[in-house]
């Protein structure tokens, strides 16, 4: 069936995105594919999850991913930590953007608590899959271990019930904290798992006290706008049949959520409030991404506005007609029967992968011309970004065998965070 090497194929493609654009010296993978462009922790995190699926695919030799793996972990444990402006991190934490040679702070950016979620996340699926009794695979589950265990959690909370975004040297802690349903699922999950500075069950009570039960397109469902906030938790954790408080009380699970979620979005772009081009069953995802804008123009008689980087959500908006094929495949293991047939249009009559060394670019957008002579006839990212590439990789990976949801099922701490988060049933 041709779908199947389809995804075998974009799979493949997309993990030469870790093979290639991270310094294999410290394991730092690029934010993304711009010049003199630093490191992000996130992708690094995501990497460290991909290994075990490149030896399993043989897309990478397990020697090759043992030398990677421990050298990312190594650089880690060994960086600077502490409240200087220019360390690597500090409290067992670390800042969303590294330089990609030192590794230390780029940019003047946060210590960032979510990001280093997605790293520590990638650091116990690395060890709990390089457990093979010769030396450097067990160091890979020693230093796994440590890195989660220096975490403070409760530090990251600075007095408060829910958990901040992070925390400046300059300014110390960021007014935002972590409310509302999102990726930071995950974040609670690992911070109450920590056997050494865990968050308490408070945190999570107070957490989930900030959701949004919702109905749209004919959904009910605990709501978040862009579609990435429905998938990353879910690319560590296997949410199917265990419910907490929230859920036991909805009468479904979080897996199950996502599903609906997934099916809200693709109903959005067939009814396409906004008369965009090129929405429609088979075209559809909005997230997070990068966009043809800032500006404004005419397009067909109509007045748009074109974003940049933008949190791109259904269905209260912001659209602008950009779509980013990355979190159709990342809804893969939700609702496949929809996702796969997407997937078809994106590679075969939309063709985004044709020109791509990496798989699909970040986004696109059917809606405008995008520079002039450009081989798609409108826009599309010139860039791939780690963040995007991982889910990729990672989910083709949990539809086709389950992989990172074996390895975390195993991982005490992971269950040790989901049952004091209230999770009962199914595996746990």
């Amino acid at each position: 069936m041709k779908t199947d090497a389809d995804l075998e194929k974009l799979q493949h493609e997309t993990f030469g995105y870790f093979l290639h654009e991270t310094n294999p010296a410290n394991g730092l993978v690029i934010d993304k594919t711009a010049a003199d462009w630093p490191a992000s922790i996130a992708a690094t995190g995501l990497a460290l999850a991909c290994y075990p699926v490149s030896v399993e695919r043989g897309f990478m030799p397990r020697a090759a991913a043992v030398e990677r793996t421990l050298n990312t972990l190594r650089f880690f444990w060994n960086s600077r930590q502490g409240p200087e402006p220019d360390a690597t991190g500090y409290k067992g934490f670390y800042y969303h953007f590294l330089d990609m040679q030192t590794g230390r702070r780029a940019w003047q950016c946060e210590l960032s608590t979510v990001d280093s979620a997605f790293l520590l996340a990638g650091a116990l699926t690395a060890g709990m899959y390089f457990s093979a009794a010769t030396p450097d695979e067990h160091e890979i589950g020693m230093l796994a271990d440590a890195l989660y265990r220096r975490a403070d959690w409760p530090w990251a909370q600075n007095q408060g019930a829910t958990v901040t975004h992070g925390w400046k040297p300059e300014s110390g802690f960021l007014d935002y904290r972590w409310e509302g349903y999102d990726e930071a699922l995950l974040l609670y999950i690992l911070g109450l798992g920590s056997p050494t500075h865990p968050l308490s069950g408070q945190s999570y009570a107070a957490w989930a006290a900030t959701y949004r039960w919702e109905h749209a397109y004919g959904q009910d469902y605990l709501y978040a706008g862009p579609l990435f906030t429905h998938q990353l938790s879910h690319v560590w954790i296997d949410f199917r049949g265990i419910q907490d408080a929230f859920m036991r009380d909805k009468g479904i699970d979080y897996f199950e959520n996502s599903r609906r979620a997934t099916y809200v979005q693709q109903q959005y772009a067939v009814d396409n409030p906004l008369k965009f081009e090129g929405y429609g069953r088979h075209c559809w995802g909005i997230t997070a991404s990068e966009g043809p804008g800032p500006g404004t123009d005419e397009m067909k008689g109509i007045e748009r506005q074109f974003f940049d980087y933008l949190g791109r959500g259904v269905p209260y908006g912001p659209d602008d007609g950009t779509l980013a094929p990355w979190a159709v495949v990342a809804s893969l293991p939700f609702a496949p029967e929809i996702v796969l047939p997407a997937l078809q249009y994106c590679i075969h009559q939309a063709k985004l992968t044709q020109f791509n060394a990496y798989g699909f670019k970040a986004s696109f957008n059917p809606s405008h011309p995008g520079n002039p002579g450009n081989p798609y006839g409108w826009w599309v990212s010139p860039w791939h970004y780690g963040l995007n590439q991982g889910p990729i990789v990672l989910m083709i990976e949990n539809y086709r065998s389950g992989l990172l949801w074996q390895l975390t099922r195993n991982c005490p701490y992971i269950a040790d965070g989901l049952r004091r988060a209230g999770f009962t049933g199914a595996w746990l």
